[in-house]
């Protein structure tokens, strides 16, 4: 039985940090009956998708061998009938068939914008030829380059690049820039060679984490956490919803947790007004509980590799401040009319899919080693990314053990996984920051942070602009720019700066749709557009987000603490 395949508009959500959401890209349905009988192959066009419909494999039933048994036309045979007809077999190109629906869909002003793109970074690699201008304005130089190929990765869609493929681009230029405007070359190889050292050390780290979680997911072990949900109340489903989706994103990443429960409600209520408040309840809860543990977002884990944030004190100190951002939202959103019209009818029943053979103990193990890289890093004092991948490698060995002689179950092992994982955002992280360490080499970024504390005396309007800032531009460059602006001396480890920093970029995001994977992953999975979101969800984002700022800087100006708390005239009777 042949299959349409249905293209999700999934905004840039391809290029996310996580796999599972790419997988569902396409939906495959079964195709409408024809309404006269095909007498041929045909060419279908979906959004600009071609899909060929195959009679010969109707005709077999799908079964390779009928296929196989029929005789190969000869290749001139085959190039008549696509001349001819207008379609071609599964091997040959499809140039000659689509010249119509290239001309139909021919767009000018995008061809302009890719040929501006172009022309901006050849005459960009011009400038860098010459030395002598370059080695005299390289900060210039630096800026130019990085407003261009940042450009470049905020519009890709516009201009259909890559961002992962711009982003190396941009690293790699800055880096030849650098070596040109530094002192001599060994000085600026021994910089890069500093700055390799720290990056792949995220890299490496997110690679391992992407690895667990796929695994994790091919085994069903997300099942165990979504069939426990079982209130059909609407007020009650908002505040449930929300507090899962919160400790969920604390272990795993802020897009995997949105895909798991996104997913649920898609089983849980019908198409409505409500779930789609129920889904931006998701992307607020799933920022909010990525933001207090070192494991919970990337940019908390970036921090928490170098130095800036450890492990029990940012917990400590930011736990209450995001249940707070969320607990606002919640709050709010119970008095809308979504929540409070007529009743929902979800009693639906979830979907019958039946776990994976082990897939408990899979989960177990899976979560286990991700919650055990900070403990391995307190007890080792080696850097987190070892810990990830020695849960990895655990792992590993497991379902290659549970899974001996199970030829039918490749995809449930490790090798398998690695080939759905996100590779490509795992470059985009590569480039981005090895762009913002040969800015932070070339000492640009100290130059801000100077320019910075003479305008600006308040650390945390700093950090807090931090936040408003990600829900436009990319959090992962803005921490990586902080981190390179300010150092260890400026502002230690666990100081109110760096907490507030990993607490602002990583619930700020949630005040547009557009500010972090997880709302890009809800605008394609739900078609939730932009000023949908902003309309009805940014307004309590920012609630939360404001009220989880002052939750912590009260906290930790009143200094609460048990013997505070005991020397209280009221509680001592005194």
């Amino acid at each position: 039985m042949s299959s349409t395949l249905l293209p999700f508009k999934t905004h840039h959500l391809s290029h996310s940090l996580h796999p599972q959401f790419r997988k569902r890209s396409f939906v495959s349905l079964p195709p409408p009956p024809p309404l006269f009988p095909p007498r041929g192959p045909q060419l279908l066009h979906r959004n600009g998708v071609l899909a060929r419909a195959e009679d010969k494999a109707r005709e077999g039933g799908g079964n390779p061998s009928s296929i196989q048994q029929q005789p190969k036309p000869n290749s001139d045979k085959q190039f008549q009938d696509v001349t001819s007809s207008g379609s071609c077999d599964p091997l040959c190109s499809v140039d000659e068939t689509s010249s119509q629906e290239y001309e139909a869909t021919y767009q000018p002003k995008t061809d302009l914008l890719k040929a501006l793109a172009v022309f901006g970074a050849a005459a960009t690699g011009a400038v860098a030829i010459n030395h002598s201008w370059v080695a005299e304005n390289q900060d210039l130089a630096m800026a130019l380059l990085f407003g261009l190929g940042y450009a470049g990765i905020i519009f890709e869609e516009s201009l259909a690049f890559n961002k992962s493929g711009v982003g190396l681009l941009m690293a790699v230029s800055l880096w030849v820039i650098r070596s040109i405007g530094a002192p001599s070359t060994d000085i600026a190889v021994a910089e890069l060679t500093h700055a390799s050292a720290e990056v792949s050390e995220i890299v490496f780290f997110l690679l391992g984490a992407m690895t667990i979680v796929e695994i994790i997911d091919a085994h069903q072990g997300f099942k165990l956490v979504t069939d426990n949900i079982t209130t059909r109340k609407p007020r009650s489903l908002l505040w449930v919803v929300g507090f899962v989706t919160f400790f969920l994103s604390s272990i795993l990443d802020n897009l995997t947790s949105t895909i798991v429960m996104v997913s649920l409600l898609r089983k849980l209520v019908p198409p409505s007004e409500y779930r789609k408040l129920l889904g931006a309840v998701v992307v607020i809860a799933a920022n909010a509980g990525g933001a207090w543990t070192p494991i919970g977002d990337v940019t908390t884990t970036m921090l928490w590799i170098h130095g800036q944030i450890s492990t029990l004190p940012t917990m400590k100190s930011l736990f209450v401040p995001s249940v707070v951002s969320l607990a606002v939202p919640l709050a709010l959103m119970s008095f809308s009319s979504e929540v409070n019209g007529k009743g929902q009818n979800t009693d639906d029943v979830l979907a019958s899919e039946q776990m994976a053979p082990r897939g408990q103990l899979v989960f177990a193990v899976g979560i286990g080693a991700l919650v055990f890289v900070p403990v391995f890093k307190a007890l080792t004092g080696l850097p987190p990314y070892l810990g990830m991948l020695f849960g990895l490698g655990v792992l590993w060995i497991l379902t290659d053990a549970i899974h001996y002689g199970e030829s039918e179950r490749q995809r449930l092992k490790v090798p398998q996984a690695l080939s759905r994982i996100d590779t490509q955002g795992a470059l985009f992280f590569l480039g981005i920051l090895l762009s913002v360490s040969s800015l932070e080499a070339a000492g640009l970024l100290r130059e801000i942070a100077n320019y910075l504390d003479a305008h600006i005396a308040s650390s945390e309007l700093i950090a807090s602009a931090i936040g408003v800032v990600s829900a436009i531009i990319d959090n992962v460059p803005l921490v990586a720019a902080a981190m390179g602006m300010y150092d260890l001396s400026s502002y230690p480890q666990d100081s109110q700066f760096w907490q507030l920093v990993a607490f602002c970029a990583g619930t700020g995001g949630s005040m547009l749709v557009i500010g972090s994977a997880a709302g890009v992953a809800l605008m394609g999975m739900e078609k939730i557009d932009f000023f949908w979101y902003l309309r009805k969800a940014s307004g309590f984002a920012f609630a939360g987000y404001a009220a989880g700022i002052a939750t912590y800087l009260a906290t930790q100006n009143l200094h609460f603490s048990p013997t505070v708390v005991a020397s209280l005239p009221f509680v001592s009777g005194s």
